[in-house]
């Protein structure tokens, strides 16, 4: 029987350069010097700073360790890149988006975005009937969205707003959470800057 981690390690390999700018921009949306990140991945400042220029790949167990650093899913850095060198960067093909989460959870996204370097991440995700966030969370963003699909609800700074196809929404900085009401999935454009995946 195949796991979740097998089928990550069958996947694609990370590509150095797509990988070297996600954690990079990973480090930056969360505060964190090169220094830092070695003394908790056990590594030199070198080998941290070899990585984010894409000069060294880290092995799968390095992955996972840098996945529960920057609390992501391990198939972020697996790589869903353009197949075409001149769309690498730049387009992001329908079945190759880079999916973070899983179904169990009740809100699965997928990165539309290229990578994380950018100024924004723009995010689809997936809400399942029923699937709610519990504990109002905050971050040091800036986030909005569009309703394609289903019944959303959002509560922001203590206020519950309820959306529909066609509606948006704005909020940084505020606390927030979510939960879908209906009884079929909510999909939601999500855009938030600075990444925070």
């Amino acid at each position: 029987m195949r796991t979740a981690i097998s089928a990550i390690e069958e996947s694609l390999p990370p590509q150095p350069a797509l990988l070297a700018r996600d954690l990079r921009a990973l480090r930056k949306a969360r505060g964190l010097t090169l220094s830092t990140i070695a003394v908790k991945l056990g590594r030199s400042v070198g080998w941290v700073s070899q990585v984010e220029r894409g000069l060294s790949v880290p092995t799968v167990a390095d992955l996972r360790a840098l996945a529960d650093l920057f609390s992501v899913p391990l198939s972020l850095f697996f790589s869903h890149d353009a197949a075409d060198e001149a769309e690498r960067g730049v387009i992001v093909r329908a079945g190759r988006r880079r999916s973070l989460g899983t179904s169990e959870s009740g809100l699965v996204e997928e990165l539309l975005s290229p990578d994380l370097g950018g100024s924004f991440e723009l995010l689809r995700s997936e809400f399942a009937p029923g699937a709610s966030l519990s504990t109002p969370t905050v971050r040091p963003t800036e986030e909005a969205g569009y309703v394609v699909a289903g019944r959303f609800d959002l509560e922001v700074d203590g206020v519950w707003h309820e959306l529909g196809p066609g509606d948006s929404f704005r909020f940084a900085g505020q606390p927030f959470r979510w939960r879908n009401p209906g009884d079929e999935p909510a999909v939601v454009i999500w855009a938030v800057s600075p990444p925070v995946y």
